[in-house]
């Protein structure tokens, strides 16, 4: 697979409980869990799905953006993941372009990779995340 364009990393699905959102992805789909990470005030558990992570989110904090999304919209999904080659070249054109970003400079996220959210209402209704 090459790395010179933009893909789909992971699609994160905002959950009240992750053991009982596991019993599907495990038990029906047959995934294996990752550990547990912490980020954003949430509990991240990963399950490769192909080429694509899916990223179940619980919150931890309860002023934290999983569970402000959770007590607005209830369990869903809350954002998708784009990864790209350059991630500071990435959000350059997306400021240019006029994308209301939510981070203008990287973070890092969970699993210690740089991070960069757009906010919805600039593009689409999704929250999407930049990564490398």
């Amino acid at each position: 697979m090459t790395t010179s364009r933009a893909r789909v990393a992971h699609i994160g699905i905002a959950v009240p409980s992750i053991d009982a959102a596991l019993a599907f992805y495990r038990d029906v789909l047959g995934l294996e869990p990752g550990p547990p990470e912490t980020a954003d005030g949430a509990t991240i558990v990963g399950l490769a799905l192909g080429d694509v992570q899916v990223e179940l989110l619980e919150p931890r904090d309860p002023a934290g953006p999983v569970a402000k999304f959770l007590a607005k919209r209830g369990p869903g999904i809350h954002h998708l993941c784009y990864r790209v080659p350059d991630l500071d070249r990435a959000l350059e054109r997306c400021l240019a372009a006029g994308y209301r970003l939510i981070d203008e400079t990287p973070r890092r996220g969970a699993g210690g990779r740089r991070i960069a959210f757009l906010h919805p209402k600039t593009t689409g209704g999704i929250l999407l995340e930049l990564t490398e």
